[in-house]
């Protein structure tokens, strides 16, 4: 029986995979985001695990009810906090969302504090109603004078060429202030030393942190936990606080110490459920409680809330003017070459604003006590950004324009929250979760370890493969070497392209296809000898053999790449980078079957070696060569 050649030319399919690895490795050293050396340009782009960097994980928390959020709420969060990272100059960075509640930052190469990207930024406005103190010194036994909380600004127009403040239609009203309380961002207040106490001894007892500090949310209803908290205090606490209308004279009634001591007790989840009034109002429920807070404790617009401000206890109106008001905000020096936060309104929250200064101003109704009301006795608004007051100045006029946050800025701090507004707030509030440090030489260890691992494990492959098949082993060392070759040159240009970054898990993914890929040449090469068994010669049994082997290699690496594409789809973080590596390595072990091992075998069975059993590596399967030329053509007849 006539072999069955074919018309096989090998030569085109390897002048396919020529111009395949041309084209890759142009890209490699040309294509744009090549820059530097030659050894630059061949660097892949490597993960937090291998080069170092930062991770920090979110939780989304809810202090209602504790529900996850939807999922298009944690996917707009994502968003959010993408571009808040990226407002930093760092463009590397990988946010990912991971379960229905998590999302995952990851910064390779850098060690950053990303505490604040995950900050709701709820900016509020509201205005200062009453004022007491918060510091707990008013709980003590020794009674003690009361003084009227010091404003922490003042709010003017800013009129060109005039150090007087005179509202002006022409020139761009500035809320300006001095506040005695800065921060990281305005996110978290610090008391000043220089600031105006409400009372002699009114400082803060612990310094306030920042708002991500809070625990793990309260799966219940607010009703719920109300009664839960009326429990621990006891009926008389509760009567007692629920009866005050102001905040309590403890040196009039020395009992009322005594019943409202339980308060101090309560955590600042609990005190987060109680009735603004009552968390104004008790004097043992300190700033210390309040600051710690869970985040988005006083979220509510049109509810009043209760915040503090150097050991200074405010109770704020509704909010009139929201977050959302703001079109642009940018950080830039002013007049005293200070850091402020610059604000432009939109044109609906430009009414609103000029319509809260004017209340402000005004008093209209007295809505403002006398010990909220500023040195000049005009009402303040207080800048809320999430828990915390940034800021409460004193307005001074109706401002029609344009406004600044001022507070202790710095450069970094005055961008962070320029970037918070700019973006907007976040849907969800967020507990930091994890925050984890990668040194750069943990890194380089897991590196040298995964490419190690890898090494090893080609090494074993080629070694069984000559030792069992020994001429064959050289296509399979060849094939495991342009495999290397293309997934190398993919993922420098994967990183380029779509940001697709190598990380252990990612090794490990290539690592297992070197597996898959001595699958194959298994089945290709004992196919192979099951042709030469049932009498064909090398030349004609090589065809014969990838024809028959061919459905079950495809079928193999298509059951492998469905895997990886399944494993991606449903995976989160470094698990997706494993399925990708698996799945690009796959493809490309299919694309050196097809143009490099089928055409390179078919040139070896042209050869005086291919015929030789001990040098093809084809063993008992290829009959000894024989001076009867029909003896090694039918051994049924040797044998007989």
């Amino acid at each position: 029986m006539a072999p069955p050649q074919g018309q096989m030319r090998p030569g085109r399919q390897l002048a396919v995979l020529g111009f395949i690895f041309v084209v890759l490795y142009l890209l490699v050293f040309f294509s744009g985001g090549a820059s530097g050396g030659w050894k630059d340009r061949l660097e892949p782009r490597l993960g937090l695990d291998l080069i170092g960097g930062t991770r920090v994980t979110l939780e989304a928390t809810n202090s209602v009810d504790g529900k996850p959020p939807t999922a298009a709420n944690l996917e707009e969060a994502r968003q959010i906090i993408e571009n808040r990272v990226n407002a930093y100059g760092v463009a590397e960075a990988e946010v990912v969302t991971e379960g229905n509640r998590n999302i995952v930052i990851s910064l390779p190469g850098e060690n950053r504090d990303l505490t604040d990207v995950g900050s709701a930024a709820e900016l509020r406005f509201r205005k200062v109603l009453k004022a007491t103190d918060g510091s707990g010194a008013a709980a003590a036994p020794a009674p003690t004078a009361s003084a009227t909380p010091a404003p922490s600004g003042s709010a003017t127009p800013a009129p060109s060429g005039s150090a007087t403040p005179q509202p002006s239609g022409s020139a761009a009203p500035k809320a300006t202030a001095s506040p005695s309380a800065g921060g990281q961002g305005g996110m978290a207040p610090t008391p000043s030393a220089s600031a105006a106490a409400p009372t002699p001894s009114a400082t803060p007892s612990a310094a306030a942190p920042s708002p991500s500090a809070s625990a793990e949310p309260v799966p219940q209803s607010i009703e719920q936990q109300r009664k839960a908290v009326e429990q621990k205090v006891g009926a008389a606490a509760w009567a007692a606080a629920s009866g005050l209308q102001a905040p309590a004279d403890l040196t009039a009634d020395p009992s009322l110490a005594d019943k409202l001591k339980p308060f101090g007790t309560l955590s600042p989840q609990e005190i987060a459920v109680l009735p603004v009034g009552m968390q104004f109002n008790v004097p043992t429920i300190t700033c210390a409680q309040l600051d710690k807070r869970p985040a988005a404790s006083i979220k509510d617009e049109n509810q009043q809330a209760v915040a503090c401000e150097s050991g200074a206890k405010y109770l704020l109106d509704k909010a009139k003017v929201l977050g959302t008001d703001v079109d642009d905000a940018n950080a830039v020096l002013d007049q005293t070459s200070s850091w402020v936060v610059s604000l432009n309104f939109t044109g609906k929250g430009q009414e609103k604003w000029t319509a809260l200064t004017r209340e402000a101003f005004n008093n209209e109704g007295q809505a403002c006590d006398q010990t909220a009301l500023g040195q000049d006795g005009k009402c303040r608004v207080a800048v809320v950004l999430d828990n915390q007051i940034v800021s409460s100045p004193e307005i001074q006029g109706v401002l029609t324009g344009d406004s600044q946050i001022t507070g202790s800025f710095e450069n970094k701090s005055a961008n962070a929250l320029a970037s918070q507004l700019r973006y907007g707030a976040l849907p969800v509030t967020f507990n930091q979760a994890e925050s984890q440090n990668v040194t750069a030489t943990l890194g380089d260890s897991q590196l040298r370890a995964g490419l190690l691992a890898a090494g090893i494990g080609m090494l074993l492959v080629i070694i069984y493969s000559f030792f069992y098949y020994r001429l064959l082993g050289s296509v399979i060392f060849l094939s495991l070497v342009l495999s290397a070759l293309l997934v190398f040159g993919a993922l420098v240009v994967l990183g380029r392209s779509i940001g697709f970054t190598l990380t252990l898990a990612g090794i490990a993914g290539m690592i297992v296809s070197l597996g898959v890929a001595a699958d194959s040449f298994v089945i290709y090469f004992e196919r192979l000898k099951d042709e030469i068994r049932e009498g064909r010669s090398p030349r004609s049994a090589v065809p014969r053999a990838w024809i028959r082997a061919r459905r079950t290699i495809i079928s193999a690496n298509a059951i492998t790449l469905m895997s990886a594409v399944v494993l991606y789809i449903v995976s989160v973080g470094t698990v997706k980078g494993f399925a990708f590596a698996l799945g690009l390595a796959t493809v490309l072990d299919l694309v050196v079957v097809f143009l490099f091992r089928h055409p390179i075998m078919t040139m070896f069975a042209r050869t005086r070696a291919f015929l030789s059993p001990r040098v093809s590596g084809l063993g008992r399967a290829l009959p000894a060569r024989s001076a009867e030329p029909g003896a090694a053509r039918n051994p049924r007849a040797k044998e007989a």
